[in-house]
């Protein structure tokens, strides 16, 4: 591990700000409230060095303007005129090193919960994931404009990556993850496992995330749609026979939405 740390700035019900820091600088991933960031930067004495945008909601980008008011800093987001303050717009394959800590990420395009969501992920020494609301622990994000194949493809990607890469979701969703996810895959005892682990990190306040890919190779549905646990419960759910993951995936999706 390198000289920085990665630490969580809480913002609105559940969200997190991450925030790649070391002792003079930092840069933060989807700041959708601007005060936790200055809030930080003012208590630790730290200079902003750039901001990484996954997707256009506002809950992620709402911050930006305030952030780069008076700052000349780089502002790394999707081809989407919906990240207006974006100075470097990105695609699938292409590469940043971020400022002052020389940290290499790679871009994967994930559309699903958003058509021009992108993600971040470091090399292999790093292991370090920023996926935006694609990935949740033991869930993924609400499809608002892309499609069950869209999605399956973009989880997909993830599920390639390291089992040891850290995947530092946005939201405080684990534990409501947690519950579906088990009605989902009702035989999976590694759930239950998971869920104790969890209870007793929020009871103490402390955030589930980052989780890991082997983790949620584990416990996620979402990413389990081939396993057959999660294929019958998908087709008791649909009322008939499904066959493919990408078909279970949409039907344990939609099952999430109003479970």
């Amino acid at each position: 591990m390198s000289h920085y740390q990665i630490v969580p700035l809480r913002a609105f019900n559940d969200n997190y700000i991450w925030t790649l820091r070391d002792a003079t600088h930092a840069i933060v991933v989807d700041p959708g409230d601007a005060q936790p960031v200055l809030d930080y930067l003012a208590t630790e004495k730290l200079a902003l060095a750039a901001i990484i945008i996954t997707h256009h909601h506002a809950d992620h980008i709402g911050g930006v303007k305030e952030l780069i008011a008076g700052r000349d800093i780089p502002v790394y987001g999707p081809h989407d005129p919906r990240v207006p303050d974006a100075t470097q717009r990105l695609s699938e394959g292409e590469s940043i090193t971020l400022p002052h800590f020389g940290i290499q990420l790679k871009v994967l395009e994930v559309p699903g919960h958003t058509t021009s969501h992108i993600a971040y992920y470091s090399n292999p020494s790093e292991n370090i994931l920023f996926c935006g609301d694609t990935l949740f622990a033991a869930g993924c994000g609400r499809l608002f404009e892309g499609t069950p194949a869209q999605m399956h493809e973009s989880l997909g990607k993830f599920m390639r990556l390291p089992d040891t890469t850290r995947a530092y979701c946005t939201h405080e969703y684990t534990l409501s993850n947690i519950r579906f996810a088990r009605a989902a895959d009702p035989a999976n005892s590694a759930l239950m496992d998971w869920e104790a682990r969890a209870k007793a990190l929020r009871e103490v306040d402390t955030p589930t995330v980052p989780t890991t890919i082997a983790l949620e190779r584990a416990t996620n549905p979402f990413v389990r749609c081939a396993e057959a646990g999660v294929i019958a419960s998908a087709s008791r759910h649909a009322g008939k026979p499904l066959a493919d993951p990408v078909s279970v995936l949409a039907a344990i999706r939609e099952w999430k939405n109003n479970f």
